[in-house]
């Protein structure tokens, strides 16, 4: 089922690459304030030359944030979908720093020696157990003070929660779309692709792993951005 799964999200990424800044605007509320708030949880000098892994990194928004920040900065991109590596190299091409990666998370050697990893819009399409493991190999990959911080989908507490959560979520696509892409194409890629976990559970999984100073830095109903410290 998981095979599957990112075989599904590999294809829909690939397709979407070329509308993905705008189409990410359509679907998550506040993008562009999340994606701030990540950037800002990093906690070194802006002229520090540190190393960083983006994992998920898409046509490469967070890492260009970084780079605006931190300009020393050497970053590693990942992505499952060649075609938003492709679009990536094109939007970071000012940079000659910047390693990319056409890998799946979990083919990946985190054997390294990273300053921050951030993540987003991506762990969310693991297995909980796949989530475990990564937050596990995020942990060895990062330097002693080194931090993690993730932007993604997070599940409510309780069923209720969860109803508001996603009336929130389609009330703010709809302003956007119509109902019937709505219903045809975003809710079943959402079902067939997500596999979404509840904050506290990546919060046991972050602990297990070893991390401190786990905190939720932001939060708007179906997501947040929450990380910790090595």
């Amino acid at each position: 089922m998981a095979v599957i799964k990112l075989k599904n999200v590999k294809n829909h990424f690939e397709e979407e690459a070329n509308e993905f800044d705008r189409i990410i605007k359509v679907i998550i509320p506040s993008y562009e304030q999340m994606i701030e708030v990540l950037i800002e949880t990093i906690p070194f000098p802006e002229a520090a030359d540190i190393k960083v892994l983006d994992l998920g990194c898409g046509t490469g928004n967070i890492s260009s944030k970084i780079k605006e920040r931190f300009p020393n900065s050497k970053i590693t991109c990942l992505d499952l979908a060649e075609n938003m590596i492709e679009m990536a190299k094109i939007k970071l091409s000012k940079y000659d720093d910047i390693i990319y990666k056409n890998l799946d998370f979990r083919d990946f050697d985190f054997k390294g020696d990273f300053d921050v990893v951030v993540s987003s819009l991506a762990i969310h399409h693991l297995t909980n157990e796949d989530k475990e493991s990564i937050y596990k190999n995020i942990y060895n990959s990062l330097v002693p003070g080194g931090v993690f911080y993730n932007a993604d989908t997070v599940l409510g507490a309780n069923d209720k929660l969860q109803e508001i959560y996603m009336e929130k979520w389609t009330n703010h696509m709809m302003k956007k779309i119509s109902k019937g892409e709505l219903e045809k194409k975003w809710l079943p890629k959402h079902k067939d692709e997500d596999i979404p976990a509840k904050l506290t559970e990546h919060i046991k999984w972050m602990n297990k792993a070893g991390f401190k100073g786990i905190d939720i830095v932001w939060k708007y109903y179906y997501f947040a951005v929450y990380g910790g410290t090595k």
